[in-house]
């Protein structure tokens, strides 16, 4: 939920606050050791694994499913239908050969989309750094694994993007320490204070159509469309429940 125009509801306290299935355990999304200027040092394709495995996972998880789907890809390092999948139709949309090999030109378009100090090609860390001190620090995890969940975030954010025709998103909230979160009536498990959430604006085009977008960028948290902004979260990579407050739409 944005910054501003916090009302204390049930729709705000469900947010944040999933119920854990039996047995679950939250935890932080994994490091993968490789926040920018990736080296590809081989083809990657189904049967692959290893650590350029899971960096590619990240990067194509937004083209998770071609429909509304809960589906995510899983950043594990085992390239198997599931990343396929998201490669193909990451190729497809950046007008590559759809053969699911991870050769040069695919490479080559995903390390055109991240920036030098990490961040993506159209998004900043200071947009999604605490509104109140400027920094990912004082929230649920560590400073590092808070940044990594945002870079992830970001990735997702450029599919979406693409998926609207390419149009600007703007992130009016992204991380929120906890004492920031509180004070402006934050759910007490809010994914902002994971670095998984953000609270979207897209100029001229309705929160429902981002809604409905979101729903195939593997995005497991999205909040109702029928408020000022868009919320969406990744809280199913911290071992939530996935929650869409309209459902599939």
């Amino acid at each position: 939920m944005s910054d501003s125009a916090m009302h204390m509801n049930r729709r705000r306290l469900l947010r944040g606050a999933v119920i854990l299935g039996a047995g679950a355990v939250a935890g932080p999304l994994l490091i993968s050791g490789a926040a920018q200027a990736y080296s590809w040092t081989r083809t990657l394709q189904q049967g692959s694994n290893g650590a350029d495995v899971k960096e590619l996972q990240i990067r194509v998880a937004g083209w998770a499913a071609a429909s509304p789907s809960h589906t995510r890809v899983a950043i594990d390092g085992d390239f198997g239908p599931g990343t396929d999948g998201a490669v193909r139709r990451f190729q497809a949309a950046y007008g590559l050969a759809v053969d699911g090999q991870v050769g040069p030109n695919t490479q080559a378009k995903l390390n055109a989309l991240e920036s030098s100090d990490g961040s993506t090609l159209h998004f900043n860390w200071s947009e999604f750094t605490d509104r109140s001190t400027g920094t990912f620090s004082g929230g649920k995890l560590s400073t590092a694994e808070v940044k990594e969940n945002v870079r992830r975030c970001m990735y997702k954010l450029e599919a979406l993007r693409v998926k609207l025709g390419n149009k600007a998103i703007t992130v009016n909230s992204g991380f929120r320490n906890i004492k920031h979160n509180a004070e402006i009536g934050g759910a007490s498990d809010s994914m902002h204070m994971y670095g998984t959430a953000a609270d979207l604006n897209v100029p001229g085009v309705s929160n429902k159509t981002v809604y409905q977008k979101a729903e195939t960028c593997g995005f497991s948290g999205l909040e109702t469309y029928t408020v000022d902004h868009q919320h969406v979260d990744s809280r199913a990579d911290l071992g939530r429940a996935w929650w869409w407050e309209n459902g599939t739409v």
